[in-house]
């Protein structure tokens, strides 16, 4: 497993979110397409004069020098790494909502090379202003799947195939299962889960059911602390 325990110099990384950290500091929890979440220390970065205040910016993908070998890293140093990547409007608060999730899901230095990647390719998307209800199953699923969470979709609890015009239970831990077995989770069709196995979300009805049972999941493994962002995407989804 890599670890980011030593001095580490232009690291790929970008900002989830940042809060106040004694008279003059930041702290910043970033995610590193080598190392994952990290808390870093910027020191003096609420000081008028600091060289990296105004980079500290979420959705901006950055290079950044980070050092020390207690959870908490010292940041050292951050540069522009590519074009200003601009959120607007509900897209902004799409954003948002993922860097919530990234936070309350993701643990602290577990490298997640492959879902850096993908929030990179969301957040492309979200500027793009492309399908944003969309591309937010995608990621909720993605990060689902990435952290280990069993989210099968092609076959039911005994592996069997998904069959396109039955309608299931599906139960977080579970996954798909026969009306008669359970009344816990929530009514889904099949064609519904075969479509988001397949990454496929034109239909209305999957795009409705898929929001219906990505909410039950993530409210499942979120506990009962509610998310903040969670009353702007419920009023941008309806």
């Amino acid at each position: 497993m890599a670890t980011s325990s030593h001095r580490q110099e232009n690291q790929r990384v970008y900002i989830l979110h940042t809060y106040p950290f004694k008279e003059t500091s930041l702290i910043a929890e970033i995610f590193s397409e080598k190392f994952g979440r990290i808390p870093v220390v910027a020191k003096g970065a609420r000081r008028p004069r600091s060289s990296i205040r105004g980079m500290l910016q979420s959705f901006q993908v950055l290079l950044a020098n980070w050092s020390g070998k207690s959870e908490l890293k010292s940041l050292n140093g951050l540069e522009w790494c590519e074009k200003l990547t601009i959120l607007e409007g509900d897209a902004l608060m799409c954003g948002f909502y993922l860097n919530e999730l990234m936070i309350r899901l993701l643990p602290r230095d577990e490298p997640h090379s492959e879902l850096f990647h993908f929030y990179h390719e969301t957040i492309l998307a979200l500027s793009e202003d492309r399908e944003l209800t969309i591309t937010l199953r995608r990621f909720e699923l993605k990060l689902l799947q990435a952290l280990g969470y069993a989210v099968t979709l092609d076959y039911d609890e005994d592996s069997n195939p998904i069959i396109p015009d039955k309608i299931y239970r599906y139960e977080a831990e579970y996954g798909a299962c026969d009306l008669t077995k359970t009344d816990r989770g929530i009514k889904v069709l099949g064609k519904t889960l075969l479509d988001m196995a397949h990454d496929q979300y034109l239909d209305k009805q999957t795009q409705q059911q898929s929001k219906q049972l990505m909410r039950y999941l993530l409210g499942f493994y979120l506990g009962d602390k509610p998310l903040h962002s969670k009353q702007l995407f419920v009023d941008l989804e309806g």
